[in-house]
Formats: C-alpha cells, sequence, structure tokens
C-alpha cells in the first residue's frame, strides 16, 4: 500500500498535465506545452535525485518506519498544494518538495526484502511491483476523470465553485485523502531493522533463485556475493551493475510515460491521437490493472524458469517491437484505436515491470541487511536523476517533433517513437553487456546453473 502512494503522485497528473500546462498560459504557442510539462514531471525526480540516499542512510540509521511515516505525510501536504496551484512556478516547485521529501520507495523495498523468507523474496518484491500496477490504475484513473470537474460534471460542480476556480484539485484532494487513510493505519506497521540481526548468514542466501541449481553452484552465488558485501558499495559489481540496468530502463520508461499522454491528446494535425484526458485515464488504467495480474501470477513463475536476467532480455525485445508500432496507429479509426492502443500500453508496460522488479531482485540480494536501504538509497538517487533528466529531454523532444509534421524522412511522431525505440535497443544490449563482466558470475550462474 505503501509503495502504491508513492506511484500515485508521480502517475495522478499525466492524463491531465497536457491541459494544466495550457490552462496555465505558461506556454505561447500549443507546441511549447511539452517543453513545460517535462520541466514539471522533471522537477519531482530531481528533487529525489538529492534526498533519496540521505533518506536510505536514515532509514539504515533509525528504521524504515519512521521514514515512510514522514514521507507519506509530506505526500499529503505537497500534492495537496499542488492541486491548488494558479502558477506555472507554483506548480514547479511544489512537485519539487514533493519528491524531494517523499524518501519511502528505498525503504519500502529494503522492507519487503526483510519481511520474507529467502524462498518467498521473489514473490515479496513481485508484490512490490503489484503495488506500483496498483499505483498505475488508480493513479491515471483519478486524474483522468476527476479533472476539470467543472467540465465533466457541471451539475456537481458549478462553474463558479470552488472546484470550478481550482479545477485540478479534485483528483489531488482524493489522492491526499487516500495517503492520510494509510498514514493511519502505519501505526501497526511493524519495525524490520533489525529482525534478523542475529540472522546474517541467510541473509545472504539465494534459495528463492537457485531452487533448480545444483549445490556446488549455490555455495558459489553464496561465497560471491559475501566477498562483494563486505566492501564499499560502490565496488559491489553485482549490485552497481543491477543500478545501471535500473537506470536505463527508468528513463526509458520515464521519458515514454511523458510522451504517451501528450502525444495522444495532442491533435492528430500534430501528429497525435486527439484522445480526451478521461480517454487517456483509461488507457493507462487498464494497463495498471493488466500489471495487477501480471506481477501476482506470471512474473514469479517467470522468474522461476527464466531467471531475472533472461526475463528481463525477451521483455527488452518484446518492447522494441511494440514501440514501432506506435506512430502508425494515428491512421486508425476511432473505434479499434482505443483497442489497439490499450494492447500495445499493456505489453510495453509488463515488459519494463519485468526488466525493474528483476533489478530490485539483484540489487536487494547484492547487499547485506545493514546496506539494503543506503543501496537502495544510491540506486534510486541515480534512478531519480535519469528520471529527472527524461521528462525534460522527453519534452523537447517531444516539441521539436510536432514542429516537423511534415519532413519527408521520419516525420514528427516517427522521430518520437524511434528515439524511444533506440533506448529499449540499448537496454537490451546493456543487459548482455553489463552480466558478462566477471564480477558479475554469480549472477550468471543464477540464470545458468549448473546441473
Amino acid at each position: 500500500m505503501e509503495l502504491k502512494l508513492a506511484g500515485l503522485p508521480i502517475l495522478l497528473i499525466y492524463p491531465f498535465l497536457y491541459f494544466m500546462i495550457r490552462d496555465l498560459h505558461i506556454a505561447k504557442r500549443v507546441e511549447d506545452i511539452g517543453y513545460f510539462a517535462g520541466l514539471v514531471g522533471a522537477s519531482y525526480m530531481f528533487g529525489r535525485t538529492l534526498t533519496s540516499v540521505f533518506w536510505g542512510v536514515v532509514a539504515d540509521r533509525i528504521g524504515r518506519k519512521p521514514v515512510i511515516v514522514f514521507g507519506i505525510a509530506s505526500t499529503i501536504v505537497f500534492n495537496t498544494l499542488f492541486g491548488l496551484s494558479t502558477h506555472y512556478w507554483i506548480a514547479l516547485s511544489t512537485r519539487f518538495l514533493l519528491g524531494s521529501l517523499n524518501g519511502t520507495l528505498g525503504p519500502i523495498k529494503a522492507y519487503a526484502i526483510e519481511v520474507c523468507r529467502p524462498e518467498h523474496q521473489a514473490i515479496g518484491l513481485s508484490l512490490v511491483g503489484t503495488s506500483w500496477a496498483m499505483g498505475l490504475v488508480i493513479g491515471p484513473a483519478i486524474g483522468g476523470y476527476l479533472a476539470q470537474p467543472a467540465e465533466k460534471y457541471p451539475i456537481f460542480f458549478p462553474v463558479n465553485s470552488f472546484f470550478g476556480r481550482y479545477q485540478y484539485f479534485l483528483p489531488t484532494l482524493c489522492i491526499s485523502v487516500l495517503c492520510f487513510v494509510v498514514l493511519v493505519s502505519c501505526i501497526w506497521l511493524p519495525e524490520t531493522l533489525h529482525m534478523h540481526a542475529l540472522v546474517k548468514q541467510g541473509d545472504q542466501e539465494n534459495e528463492s533463485f537457485t531452487e533448480h541449481s545444483a549445490t556446488d553452484s549455490i555455495e558459489f552465488v553464496e561465497q560471491q556475493i559475501s566477498s562483494t558485501t563486505n566492501k564499499n558499495i560502490f565496488k559491489n559489481w553485482p549490485l552497481m551493475s543491477s543500478t545501471i540496468l535500473y537506470c536505463i530502463v527508468c528513463f526509458e520508461d520515464m521519458a515514454y510515460s511523458e510522451i504517451f499522454p501528450l502525444w495522444a491528446e495532442s491533435d492528430r494535425s500534430y501528429g497525435g491521437l486527439s484522445m480526451s484526458s478521461e480517454d487517456v485515464g483509461q488507457v493507462l488504467a487498464i494497463t495498471g490493472a493488466s500489471i495487477l495480474l501480471y506481477q501476482t501470477f506470471i512474473y514469479p513463475h517467470k522468474v522461476k524458469v527464466l531467471g531475472p536476467i533472461n526475463a528481463s532480455r525477451v521483455m527488452s525485445i518484446l518492447s522494441m517491437m511494440v514501440l514501432s508500432t506506435f506512430p502508425s496507429m494515428a491512421h486508425l479509426s476511432r473505434s479499434s484505436l482505443s483497442i489497439v492502443l490499450t494492447i500495445a500500453s499493456t505489453l510495453k508496460a509488463n515488459a519494463v515491470i519485468t526488466i525493474v522488479t528483476s533489478s530490485f531482485i539483484l540489487q536487494n540480494n547484492s547487499v547485506t541487511q545493514d546496506q539494503r536501504g543506503t543501496a537502495n538509497g544510491l540506486a534510486n538517487t541515480l534512478m531519480s536523476f535519469s528520471k529527472a533528466l527524461a521528462p525534460a529531454g522527453a519534452g523537447v523532444i517531444f516539441t521539436w517533433a510536432q514542429k516537423r509534421q511534415h519532413s519527408f524522412l521520419f516525420p514528427g511522431d516517427q522521430m518520437v517513437f524511434l528515439f524511444g525505440h533506440y533506448r529499449v535497443y540499448r537496454i537490451h544490449l546493456d543487459i548482455q553487456a553489463i552480466f558478462s563482466r566477471d564480477g558479475a558470475i554469480a549472477f550468471k550462474l543464477i540464470n545458468h546453473p549448473a546441473v
């Protein structure tokens, strides 16, 4: 539930961000909306970049629970203020503060590992992904259906009412109320920092990945991990390699998350699909529901059969194939567009969540418990930095692409997704290159155990 709340403020704004930037009158031309929307999306991740390591260290010192509680409380305050923004710079600053004070992601991933036995860690981290998927369902749905209520539901929300003046306050208010309920429930949340202090040896086992491995392979994996986890985390190659993969895929996914609603809601004359915020919210909600089912029933079995690395390779290839179909969707009829777009979005999202969850598993099993908060904080810092660059860069590319719709070679909409196709291709190459190093031989045994 706490991770779902960590994802809600990020995903909430995308169905209506295009219209919010338009109504704030900061963009002088329609083509410039994507640029300013990208800065708002980047501000949250830039704030989280600056503070993730700090929150990880705090979680290792005083516990996971205090950091989680403080992060949820800060979400209530600044998410509410974002909905009341009447100027662009207020919206930008509240998103920045929301990201910098919400340090829950790293402690939650460490928490998920610590409450599970080694053989159940893959399921535990897949549930972390499932919680994120619940945020994917709830966030876009709330943002898409409750933004601009005076236009959509004038009977209940007159134009001259409070919600008519603050058109984007209602969805943020709903999220803040949900956060308050979860904040109260945290009273009964147990602390896990010292839960396994007497069983550090068990903390280094990888039975969840190596049930099908021979005994000598299992022992070798444990020796490799124990020899690296006692070093500085920057010299821990299994940790750093999985973190690099995590950052690359998060960069690509954040750029896609920024561009997708902007492209879908822009006019067809600019290469878009002319969809409404409700349509985009519905596509994203169905996508999130599919991730919920995938993470619960399919991913744990897939990772047992293929291992986290091979599963990531397969899904990166699938993601490249799906991205190549997006530009041609602008030529589909209205009746078939929503169906095709939903299917493509579902496949793309499940490919990303496979790689991300596999990275979680590799990261948390490459360090001991007393380093998990710091390791996850480091991963979140680098990830947040990549996600901060992604929306700003994606907004610039989207704005540039909309100005070259009539180019002979690769018109605008094709250039946008050609860039995304290239990023996923780089992910596929990096998965092979990163884990081919000698320092990652333990992870290679996980995916190719000796028999």
